[in-house]
């Protein structure tokens, strides 16, 4: 069993900065990929940003060059810095994490993110 514990959600205004977290625990393979969706409502949910174990990372178009995802495979935990956050940012963001080899998919509670002044 695979659980993934997300943080750092909250309100800010536009042009802030939040980091998200998540950390992973369970039977994690040691190749695996993690990263973040978001969901609006109303709206499909849409890839933010994944990095797998060995370092490939891919961003939505939306937020390339605001965001940056970082992980920790000693801790197994993945990061999402936010930089310039827009209102269109404004979703629930779910962790996922992928572990191909056995074509199994994770995702977390989801955590608020709201960008408003």
């Amino acid at each position: 069993q695979v659980q993934l514990v997300e943080s750092g959600g909250g309100l800010v205004q536009p042009g802030g900065s939040l980091r998200l977290s998540c950390a992973a625990s369970g039977s994690i393979f040691s190749f695996n990929i993690m990263g973040w969706y978001r969901q609006a409502p109303g709206e499909e949910r849409e890839l933010v940003a994944t990095i797998s174990s060995g370092g490939r990372i891919d961003y939505g178009d939306s937020v390339k060059g605001r965001f940056t995802i970082s992980r920790d495979n000693a801790k197994n935990t993945v990061y999402l810095q936010m930089n310039s956050l827009k209102p269109d940012d404004t979703a629930a963001y779910y962790c996922n994490l992928k572990i191909v080899v056995l074509g199994r998919n994770y995702w977390g509670q989801g955590t608020q993110v709201t960008v408003s002044s």
